[in-house]
């Protein structure tokens, strides 16, 4: 793994909004493969951040992109769902969000135009499903619980790469059947995928509890506020990362990478 990366906070203005993404940089000289990381609908949080700089430690170059104006929306569902679901509504509007974020990663010096991947977390996951039904030529894109456009073979039928769809077993809002619905209508595109479901997870498995002074909490349940069906699953969780570094490695290849 690199052992030195920069991170820098990075402002562009889109949908009405200055958005604060997150930039993580590898160390060395590059050219480096790049990642573009959508985060969940509560906002880029400390989790998504810390996933853009463990990316940077195995060699990519990613940007945790904004698309709530520097908004975290933890303990205030209805806030959140205000803003995700006309956004969902609205395939130009994501694709839009979507592309000014991946021009300020690509405008990084050294950032790959060809070793480009994507990652993306609930809504975010959705947002990169748009840039890659829209053209965007990534070699990889790894979605977790994302919401789900319709599942058309045709919208597909033009788009390369290879694709892995994680979800719980137990989450309401992604369920194990929407997800396989929609791989289907990526092998009838031809496309490669592949889907991991975790038995016993639920919806945002990966969010750890916080005590009320934001100190990691024990439980499994949050004591703020959620939508329904949200919940911590500690074994999982390093599951499915191992599974995205898996597919990164695989797809766009990595600068420098622990051995085993």
């Amino acid at each position: 793994m690199c052992s030195v990366i920069s991170t820098r906070e990075v402002n562009y203005d889109v949908d009405g909004l200055t958005m604060v993404a997150h930039l993580a940089q590898p160390g060395g000289e590059g050219p480096w493969p790049a990642v573009l990381l959508g985060h969940d609908g509560i906002g880029l949080d400390g989790y998504q951040r810390a996933r853009a700089d463990d990316l940077a430690e195995h060699g990519y170059l990613t940007l945790a992109m904004d698309y709530h104006g520097g908004q975290v929306f933890f303990g205030n569902p209805e806030a959140m769902l205000a803003r995700v679901m006309p956004l969902l509504a609205d395939a130009d509007r994501m694709q839009a969000i979507g592309r000014a974020a991946l021009d300020v990663l690509m405008a990084v010096p050294g950032a790959d135009p060809g070793r480009l991947a994507a990652l993306g977390y609930g809504a975010g996951g959705r947002i990169v499903l748009e840039l890659a039904s829209a053209g965007v030529p990534f070699k990889a894109v790894a979605v977790v619980h994302p919401g789900l456009p319709e599942a058309r073979p045709e919208d597909w039928a033009d788009v390369a790469g290879v694709f892995l769809l994680c979800t719980g077993s137990e989450d309401p809002l992604c369920s194990p059947d929407q997800i396989l619905e929609f791989a289907r209508a990526l092998q009838g595109a031809g496309i490669d995928w592949r889907v991991n479901v975790y038995g016993g997870a639920k919806h945002a498995f990966w969010a750890r509890p916080t005590n009320a002074d934001g100190s990691p909490s024990n439980e499994t349940s949050h004591a703020e506020a959620t939508v329904p069906g949200v919940g911590y699953h500690p074994a999982h969780t390093p599951r499915a990362w191992r599974s995205v570094l898996d597919l990164f490695h695989e797809s766009i290849g990595t600068m420098s990478l622990s051995p085993g």
